[in-house]
């Protein structure tokens, strides 16, 4: 009875019939209790998304596998002082920390949370060298900041480590099968006595079972340390992942499978795995937002303030509104100093990835495309990986008898296949060469060194460079880089790819608010609405479409109710605090800063948010801080170089803020911004000559940005050249700047000819 029960379990739980496996575990543990059974139970509450139950159910257990889906659940209910004490007993220090990779992984993220950086990275490299495949420990070390270089991580020692792993699992699995076929057999003799009674009937199978080594009886889903791999992993149960409800298909490209071997393996509940389920519940459940950027954009256009710094939203471009609104010469203000729109057909350097991306074989399915072609990953050379797929196809088709004679070609089993070490080697090389490029251009992507990172995601064979994922952060890289238009092609390719994944699509909404595409990024928040309407990134797109209507209160609440969903989206904190900024909260603007910051330390443009308030408010040493810290995590913006030399500059600190202008001006050419601070700061040492150098090439650059005739008339008033300076002033009122532009321009006109020493006595 209790086998047919877990396996009825299993079964509804592989169909994603939750209600009906919670039902049927609630009579397994009532028949049988045991905390096996119980660790059962709780798996089947936690894929419910029913956190709570899971918890009261575990509190107390003491096995491994029940401390990890313990700390869990409290993991999920933000119980993280519960959750640390339990992976960790203070009482017990020697103690091993349960599931292996899971629990470090686990337990590096609570110490992230809880700020205790040294502590996490230690985790997160612990569960590495458990196992070099789970990446998304490498993902949280480049957050951090603290990752190494790739090629030294994913390395041949990583290979055989993976190598020794399928080894041994599939020795396991061979003792587990031989054990299953002896129950089996027990099984058919007690059923087929005809003269014995039920109860006769029943207790030899079910001790038969206890006695199987691995304790099957709960090895499918939750079995205990008896069941569990060497590196604490769970078999099995990595296509139970739910995927986020969709209203409607988004895209007339059909997505993909969401498991690429559903039908093979579900129908082998105790198939070995490594450690899927572990992976699956905090991969899924609990995994924080990635990428933290600062859109270099969150700053007003320098015109905000005429004579005086402006005010930050998303944009500090100059040019920018000229720029929207010109598609011909907004080429001009976009980019990070490099121009490299003519590598690719079209003159953009997506273009060809455009045709690529949605170009498949005659006669193939999208779905084929990605997966069975996908079966092998080809990292860098096709031919290559061509050669080692026939070497190991015939080492699966070849004489059994000759593999016998030799130990290093042992046949195993991956997969439910039988390979050869050899083969399996192979494979894992591979796949490590590949995630050697992924890694590489995401730890430079978290350096911010944002063109190194593009260049090393161009490396990735076509089918992976037309991933979703990919795309997302080759469209981020790009919104580093204040590159909105080839952003936008990214992001719009990884719609196509993915259109069912929300990764990355609050930065694709800003990207939209910075073009000023408020068509686009309307459709795009009804999409992801009805895509999943539980995601922060859906609000956060919502509420860049009111911001972009300068409704900031209702951007605000939907900023909040992202804020709402998931607490530790830093971005949507940050968003907050631009809403409350431009409604000259500052003093919620500065706690929804702090409170992004308290979440990613290294989520820079909250540093820089910090510092546009302080100096908006005269307290330009604080404000000289925070652009500083920024400036420390991201030492390649010139948005950020530009805003610590004007701190530096209201310090009366000229000389390094010259400097530091020169340096943003050397970092991104076409950003007007450093240019227009640097003749700033020259006119205040009265270099009148030089400042009118800076600004006559800077109209070159910006020739319809008024404040730029605004500061010439200023420096000619200033060398009683009264008719140029009232040339300059007309031109600045004809380029229609904002309503408080032409207010101090007109007030500069009156005061024409009023000497400079009685202005400003005035």
């Amino acid at each position: 009875m209790e086998a047919i029960l877990i396996d009825c379990v299993n079964h509804s739980l592989r169909h994603f019939m939750h209600r009906n496996a919670i039902f049927m575990c609630e009579r397994l543990c009532a028949e049988f209790p045991s905390e096996t059974n119980l660790q059962l139970l709780a798996g089947c509450y936690l894929q419910n998304n029913q956190a709570y139950s899971a918890y009261h159910i575990l509190k107390g257990t003491q096995m491994a596998q029940s401390r990890y889906l313990f700390a869990i659940s409290c993991f999920q209910m933000d119980l993280l002082n519960e959750a640390e004490a339990v992976l960790c007993p203070t009482n017990e220090p020697g103690l091993e920390v349960p599931n292996g990779a899971p629990g470090h992984y686990l337990l590096g993220l609570i110490y992230r949370y809880t700020d205790r950086r040294k502590s996490a990275i230690h985790h997160f490299k612990q569960a590495l060298s458990i196992d070099p495949l789970f990446w998304a420990a490498y993902e949280e070390l480049c957050i951090l900041g603290a990752a190494e270089e790739a090629t030294a991580v994913f390395d041949e020692a990583a290979a055989f480590c993976i190598q020794k792993q399928y080894m041994n699992h599939a020795s396991a699995s061979q003792n587990l099968s031989t054990s299953i076929e002896d129950r089996n057999l027990v099984s058919a003799r007690n059923f087929g006595l005809e003269d014995g009674s039920p109860r006769q009937s029943k207790h030899p199978q079910v001790n038969n079972l206890r006695d199987i080594p691995g304790n099957y009886h709960g090895a499918p889903t939750l079995g205990g340390p008896a069941s569990q791999p060497s590196n604490g992993g769970l078999p099995n149960l990595s296509f139970y992942n739910t995927p986020s409800p969709m209203a409607t298909q988004l895209s007339s490209v059909a997505p993909p499978p969401l498991c690429r071997n559903m039908q093979a393996n579900g129908s082998n509940p105790s198939m070995p795995g490594s450690d899927n389920f572990s992976r699956l519940t905090v991969n899924s459940n609990m995994q924080a937002p990635r990428r933290k950027f600062v859109d270099e954009g969150k700053l007003r256009k320098i015109s905000g303030r005429l004579f005086s710094d402006s005010g930050p939203r998303r944009s500090t471009r100059l040019a920018a509104e000229a720029g929207s609104n010109q598609n011909t010469s907004s080429t001009l203000v976009v980019g990070n100093g490099t121009n490299n729109s003519s590598k690719y057909l079209g003159g953009s350097k997506l273009s060809s990835m455009a045709i690529r991306s949605v170009t498949v074989r005659k006669g193939q399915s999208w779905a084929n495309e990605n997966y069975d072609e996908g079966i092998r990953n080809d990292a860098f050379d096709d031919s290559r990986a061509n050669n080692t797929s026939s070497n190991c196809s015939s080492s699966l088709t070849g004489d059994s008898r000759s593999l016998e004679t030799e130990v290093a070609t042992i046949p195993v089993g991956v997969g439910g296949v039988i390979a050869s070490p050899s083969c399996i080697l192979s494979g894992a090389l591979e796949i490590l060469g590949l995630l050697r490029t992924l890694g590489e251009g995401y730890r430079l992507s978290c350096m911010y060194r944002c063109q190194d990172a593009l260049d090393v995601y161009m490396k990735l064979p076509h089918k992976h460079y037309n991933t979703g994922w990919v795309l997302c952060q080759v469209g981020k890289a790009y919104v580093e880089l204040v590159d909105y238009l080839e952003a936008d092609r990214a992001f719009s390719l990884a719609r196509r790819a993915s259109p069912y994944s929300l990764e990355g699509l609050d930065v694709y909404s800003t990207v939209l608010y910075h073009l000023k595409e408020d068509m686009k990024l309307s459709y795009l928040a009804q999409e992801l609405i009805s895509t999943d309407r539980l995601a922060p990134q859906s609000w956060c797109a919502i509420g860049n479409c009111y911001s972009l209507q300068k409704d900031h209160e209702t951007a605000l609440k939907n900023f909040q109710r992202a804020v709402q969903l998931d607490s530790r989206f830093a971005y949507a904190h940050t968003l907050c605090g631009h809403e409350y900024v431009a409604l000259e909260d500052f003093e919620n603007g500065i706690k929804s800063y702090q409170s992004a910051l308290r979440i990613d330390a290294r989520h820079y443009n909250s540093w820089h948010g910090l510092g546009m308030v302080y100096l908006r408010q005269e307290k330009n040493e604080f404000s000289e801080h925070h652009f500083r810290m920024a400036f420390q995590i991201n030492p390649c913006s010139s948005v950020i170089m530009s805003y610590l030399g004007t701190a530096l500059h209201a310090l009366k600190r000229n000389e390094e803020a010259l400097e530091m202008m020169e340096r943003a001006i050397l970092a991104d050419k076409k950003n007007p911004l450093p240019m227009y601070q640097k003749a700033n700061i020259l006119m205040s040492l009265e270099s009148f000559d030089e400042a009118l150098e800076v600004l006559e090439e800077l109209r070159e650059y910006a020739p319809r940005e008024s404040s730029v005739y605004a500061l010439m008339g200023k420096i000619y008033k200033r060398r009683n050249m009264h008719e140029k300076a009232m040339l300059h002033f007309g031109l600045a009122l004809d380029l229609k700047p904002s309503a408080t532009d032409v207010a101090t321009i007109k007030a500069a006109i009156e005061k024409l000819h009023v000497p400079d020493e009685l202005e400003d006595s005035l």
